[in-house]
């Protein structure tokens, strides 16, 4: 069994090349759906195999296993336990129970922080912050509110305020901030991920950026809003999303080149069934091990009573 949980763990150094492939193939869109549910699979799937081999471990403890009236040594027998990898993914586990621990409180703090803040200028809605720093950012909460400051304004004419408030106005229709959290907290559980994450959160900026084109109607106006912003702006706070988000000369260079025309969907298709085949196969090895443990234990059990 420890050798097959091992294959959760390592997928996700295959998913970042097949993800390298199939994001420039497909529309934003899908692309963020794609990589988004991907990725928590696969983070879902590497966690349930550190979990399945810690407790692999402690069913060998005399006092779990009375506990759990199974005989320990038909366990061991059984599944195949290897005590020193049981070990280390305990520990491996208890950091990344910290790590999401930790993160989960940043948020709830930044969140709080910066509602209380957006609060004293305003409450729906955009929300005109006072200063020359040219930030501008959207948040979920209060039914989804922008915030723009004085100093953003004054570095765009006002076609490109459009563009701006469109692209923002867009992360917010889509509800964007969900797939941001969902590639946060897979990216805590399995930090292999991060490079899946980072291009999921491209893809999200894309997509963004492509409905703002629709609605105002010029992709060149959006181009030269992104670009502007992000020389004019400073990094966004904290886990909010923001028109500067992501590789912005990657996204100047799509938006300056015509929209995508419908071609041949069969590489694109192609690709995504190999993002799918690899996390389907982390998610099916963690639960047919979960399997054979829980039948294991079962037959230990009966070992256990039989004695």
């Amino acid at each position: 069994m420890s050798t097959d949980l091992l294959i959760p763990l390592l997928l996700p150094l295959l998913a970042w090349p097949a993800a390298r492939l199939v994001a420039p193939r497909l529309a934003p869109q899908p692309a963020s759906w794609l990589l988004t549910a991907g990725s928590l699979v696969l983070a879902a799937g590497s966690t349930a195999a550190l979990t399945l081999l810690a407790f692999s471990g402690l069913s060998l403890i005399p006092v779990v296993a009375a506990l759990g009236h199974w005989s320990p040594e038909a366990v061991r027998t059984l599944n195949g336990v290897d005590v020193p990898l049981s070990i280390a993914a305990g520990g491996v586990l208890g950091v990344l129970a910290v790590l999401l621990t930790r993160t989960t409180i940043r948020y709830i703090r930044w969140a709080r922080r910066l509602s209380r803040e957006l609060d004293q200028h305003g409450r729906d809605g955009i929300v005109v912050l006072p200063g020359e720093a040219a930030v501008a950012f959207a948040v979920p909460g209060r039914g989804g509110r922008i915030a723009v400051s004085s100093g953003m304004l004054a570095a765009l004419n006002p076609r490109e305020r459009s563009a701006l408030l469109a692209h923002e106005r867009a992360h917010l229709a889509s509800r964007h901030h969900l797939f941001l959290i969902a590639l946060t907290l897979s990216s805590t559980l399995n930090p292999l991920l991060r490079p899946l994450c980072s291009a999921a959160g491209f893809a999200l900026e894309r997509w963004a950026d492509e409905a703002a084109a629709r609605r105002v109607g010029d992709r060149t106006v959006v181009a030269h809003a992104v670009a502007k912003a992000a020389l004019a702006g400073r990094p966004h706070p904290g886990f909010a999303l923001a028109a500067t988000g992501g590789p912005v000369p990657q996204r100047v260079s799509a938006l300056l080149t015509p929209a995508p025309r419908v071609r041949s969907r069969v590489p694109a298709v192609v690709l995504s069934a190999l993002v799918i085949a690899v996390a389907g196969l982390s998610a099916e090895t963690a639960l047919d091990s979960a399997a054979d443990l829980h039948d294991g234990i079962e037959v230990a059990q009966a070992d256990h009573a039989g004695g």
